[in-house]
């Protein structure tokens, strides 16, 4: 199949369960809506972590897949990251997405004292980090030496039930990172870039999108077929509302204040990262972004808003 006619696969974020039964009724409610699965965040501030979230989520139903969105890379060894993860792909009986980046979020460096190096740094770091994953995920001996990791007769375990490795979603902005997810991913992540520590409002557009394909494309050779594209909403929340364009004019307001540059209430409607409109709108523009750009897996932010659309476009 080539990209664009994928089912859909539709993810929501749980960055928040209060109690284990608040997470159980958000369970409950993902599974009745037809998502795919649930995910995580991983950032240093007030929600759950990643990994025993990702353990509940697991035990609570058996359907649905884990995952978190995304893994910042700089924050655990990979071959400790690698134990984690394959016990999770264990408890679940194969259900887990390896989701992960190069880490992006400075103010969390620099509150637990991670030097925040440069882009090209980062990245270095997670395509071996990646390399380190995968090596311990098959549960056999295994050697590495690179830059910044190095793992010498390593006997890792427990392997993952998914062989050779469960499935890799790599997300970033910039070329370097998608580049890496075209040649180790089997989902690309497509996120808006970060430049000099704050976003950059036209890495929002649909051109930009589109480039950003490009060259996963071209770097992806012979896999490009196999490839799933991803996108989430950044930068604003899921705004529900039969008056998109002055919900779109209040957008570009703000992200301008943030970012310094003012995208057009046009380019703001078509952002392949925000979402704002009616439910009957939402469904047009994922399908639109499936025919036009060959995306089919979405992570839609929280639970609720978008239940509706899920239910309808789900698989199909």
């Amino acid at each position: 199949d080539h990209p664009d006619h994928k089912p859909f696969q539709f993810y929501a974020d749980v960055r928040q369960p209060g109690s284990l039964k608040e997470l159980t009724a958000k369970v409950r409610q993902a599974e009745a809506a037809g998502y795919h699965g649930l995910v995580i965040p991983d950032h240093l501030i007030d929600q759950m972590s990643p990994v025993p979230a990702m353990a509940a989520v697991a035990a609570i139903s058996d359907r649905l897949r884990i995952g978190a969105f995304v893994l910042n890379n700089d924050l655990r060894h990979p071959a400790v990251l690698a134990q984690d993860l394959a016990s999770l792909d264990v408890l679940s009986g194969g259900r887990l997405d390896v989701n992960i980046g190069a880490g992006w979020n400075q103010p969390e460096y620099e509150a637990i004292g991670i030097a925040f190096e440069p882009a090209r740094v980062r990245s270095e770091r997670l395509a071996e980090a990646i390399a380190v994953i995968k090596g311990c995920l098959r549960g056999v001996p295994f050697s590495f030496e690179g830059t910044h990791y190095r793992i010498t007769d390593y006997q890792a375990g427990p392997p993952a039930i998914q062989q050779p490795h469960p499935p890799f979603m790599i997300g970033g902005g910039g070329r370097r990172t998608l580049e890496l997810a075209a040649r180790e991913a089997d989902v690309v992540g497509l996120a808006p870039r970060i430049r000099q520590g704050r976003g950059d409002a036209m890495s929002l557009t649909w051109e930009a999108t589109a480039e950003k394909i490009d060259w996963v494309r071209e770097a992806a050779g012979d896999r490009w077929e196999r490839l799933t594209l991803n996108v989430y909403p950044s930068s604003v929340a899921v705004t529900v509302t039969d008056q998109p364009s002055i919900a779109a004019r209040e957008t570009a307001d703000s992200l301008e204040q943030r970012m310094g540059t003012r995208l057009t209430e046009e380019q703001v409607l078509r952002s392949p990262h925000i979402f704002i409109g009616s439910v009957e709108s939402f469904t047009e523009k994922f399908i639109g972004l499936r025919e036009g750009l060959g995306i089919s897996s979405i992570m839609v932010g929280e639970l609720g808003p978008l239940d509706g659309v899920v239910e309808r476009l789900s698989g199909s």
